[in-house]
């Protein structure tokens, strides 16, 4: 369905568009915006001013925010993209990008390509949602849209739309100046479980790759080097006993689901014995139907993370306590599926300083006090500091001198085969939460539109730095080449394990016809 857009929201469309014109206008020549961090003027590049001038067009950034959008609305669970890896893969081939599709077992993974030779650059794209995060966008207080169903509570709908835009971006350079090598987008389903880098790395995608750029939306315009975030494996273990009648005989019944129960306490007391940079969370997908019938089948499905060094460790002791489990109950340890397994994330320091110099050239969006006023009321409803939208770009990160757990991605795999860095672009409110409806409320709208636009700037900026400065690749190639001497990859995957593509499949099923109403086009 189309939804129509009416008279006054067209006209506040046109003066965003209209403010992002005139920004164009001095873009190879940035000034300090009110509330930012001085920045020196900087010559740009005639390639590097090419994807600029083409991104600030009006046009560019209301197709993208379009697109990023209608991505927003289907919010679609990870191996159920259907739609909106669809509208990216149309986007890349409409623009003249060939397509690989249905990749390292995955229908919704895809490697769009364009030129040919070396330097190979490629831009990493998501695009899966999350579950019971439907929210209204641009709504301060938590109203869903569909109660219950699913939303983009990460932002990846502006990562696969800015992606896409940086993608094309580059190629609109090379085609005008003549420049060799070639781009290629990464779409990589089903980010939130962890699940399609380390099977793409598996598969080989990336093996003729000379430098990888990653994005992540967020508040902040930042990068960073080192080691980050946790390395995590994503387990279900399944126990199978005998059906009885819970009160004529339960004698003769042996329960799935007390060996589920078991292993949870296990592992609840395992904690104590494990380091402090460890997290272990869990969820019991199936566990009977009926009391009064003993359960002959239970399922948990665990996420454990911890540092590449100590995880393989935390494996192997939950798997002790459901071994235990089941041997304390009389039941059978049935199957314990790995449904994907990463490393931590390894990025390169020269790469991510080259970004941070175009970080420097792009600065933070200018923001409308409309835009404030949304931000002060949604950070008043979730308890953070009343101070609006962000408005200064931040230092490059250095890594954290004590490792202390954290969250995962799957790009992680992706850091130690190919050099790595990370651009996390403006769109939320300072304080929006993640994985929160909050966050969900902040994807949509015109401050998505103009994050997910520097974001894709600073891609594609940063892109044509490597295809036209062999000297800073050498500098980024020869630092990563040093580092995997000491710290070489090797999946944490098992041989067997494949991407579940059944995953999700009951959930859209379930949401995707009360969702479908609500969807926007672009």
């Amino acid at each position: 369905m189309r939804v129509h857009v009416s008279h006054t929201a067209r006209w506040t469309l046109l003066a965003v568009c209209l403010l992002f014109a005139t920004q164009a206008r001095s873009q190879s020549q940035p000034k300090p915006q009110a509330g930012a961090q001085p920045q020196t003027p900087t010559k740009v590049s005639p390639e590097k001013q090419a994807v600029l001038d083409w991104l600030s067009q009006p046009a560019v950034l209301e197709r993208f925010g379009r697109i990023s959008d209608a991505i927003w609305s289907y919010a679609e669970l990870g191996l159920q993209e259907d739609k909106s890896s669809a509208l990216l893969i149309r986007t890349l081939k409409e623009a003249g990008f060939t397509v690989e599709q249905g990749l390292a077992g995955m229908p919704t993974c895809f490697v769009a390509s364009y030129g040919s030779g070396r330097p190979v650059v490629g831009i990493l794209a998501e695009y899966d949602a999350l579950p019971m995060l439907s929210q209204k966008g641009r709504a301060s207080k938590h109203e869903p849209v569909v109660a219950g169903a699913p939303g983009h509570g990460c932002g990846h709908n502006l990562m696969g739309a800015a992606a896409t835009a940086a993608a094309i971006a580059v190629q609109q350079a090379m085609q005008k100046h003549g420049l060799a090598g070639t781009v290629k987008l990464f779409g990589s389903p089903a980010e939130e479980i962890l699940v399609s880098r380390p099977y793409m790395v598996r598969e080989g995608l990336f093996e003729d790759v000379d430098v990888v750029i990653n994005n992540h939306a967020g508040s902040q315009l930042e990068t960073g080097y080192g080691v980050a975030g946790s390395a995590m494996y994503s387990v279900r273990y399944t126990f199978t006993g005998k059906t009885a009648h819970s009160a004529a005989s339960p004698w003769s019944g042996r329960s799935a689901l007390d060996a589920v129960e078991i292993m949870n306490v296990a592992t609840n007391y395992l904690r104590e014995h494990l380091q402090n940079t460890h997290r272990m969370h869990y969820v019991i997908l199936d566990g009977g139907e009926a009391p009064n019938v003993v359960p002959d089948r239970a399922c948990v499905w665990y996420f454990l993370r911890d540092s590449d060094e100590r995880l393989p460790n935390v494996y192997a002791r939950v798997l002790d306590c459901a071994k235990g489990a089941a041997l304390a109950t009389g039941t059978t340890l049935a199957e314990v599926r790995v449904l994907a397994a990463a490393h931590q994330s390894h990025h390169n320091k020269a790469l991510a300083e080259l970004m941070q110099k175009n970080i420097e050239l792009i600065g933070m969006p200018q923001w409308t006090e409309e835009e404030h006023a949304f931000a002060r009321a949604l950070q008043k409803e979730v308890g953070a500091a009343e101070k609006g939208m962000p408005t200064t770009i931040g230092k490059i990160k250095e890594p954290p001198k004590v490792f202390t757990g954290g969250a995962s991605s799957d790009h992680g795999d992706v850091t130690l085969v190919v050099p790595t860095a990370t651009i996390r672009f403006p769109g939320a409110a300072s304080g929006a939460i993640g994985h929160h409806w909050s966050m969900v409320a902040c994807g949509q709208g015109s401050t998505a539109w103009k994050g997910l636009n520097a974001g894709a700037k600073v891609m594609a900026t940063t892109a044509v730095d490597v295809l036209t400065n062999p000297a800073a690749l050498k500098t980024i190639r020869a630092e990563f080449e040093q580092y995997i001497k000491k710290h070489p990859f090797k999946s944490f995957l098992p041989a067997e394990a494949q991407p579940p593509l059944d995953l999700n499949e009951k959930l859209m099923k379930q949401y995707r016809p009360l969702m479908e109403a609500f969807y926007v086009e672009p």
